[in-house]
């Protein structure tokens, strides 16, 4: 099977489940355990790289929903190569 995870938290059930080898993509907030980070980002924040007060963070991310967007933006590079089974993923909490 190949997984991606799209949350830190499952990225940390993969390893704990013993299946690392499988995990083929993860976020760019997984950082546990240590050898999660050297896995290839599949998905970051739309706000990678800046930061964005509290009023800037509601604003871009109404204005995302309202599109139809979400507020992660997902490496369709890393997303093909990898050609996974399994997404591992949660609903987002309304703003």
């Amino acid at each position: 099977m190949r997984i991606c995870s799209f949350l830190p938290s499952a990225t940390e059930i993969v390893y704990a489940l013993g299946l690392e080898d499988q995990l083929y993509g993860v976020t760019h907030e997984c950082d546990f355990p240590m050898a999660a980070k050297a896995k290839p980002w599949v998905v970051r924040s739309v706000f990678d790289g800046t930061e964005p007060t509290s009023g800037e963070i509601s604003k871009v991310i109404s204005e995302r929903l309202e599109q139809g967007l979400g507020i992660y933006d997902i490496n369709q590079e890393v997303m093909r190569a990898a050609e996974p089974d399994l997404l591992l993923t949660q609903a987002i909490c309304e703003v």
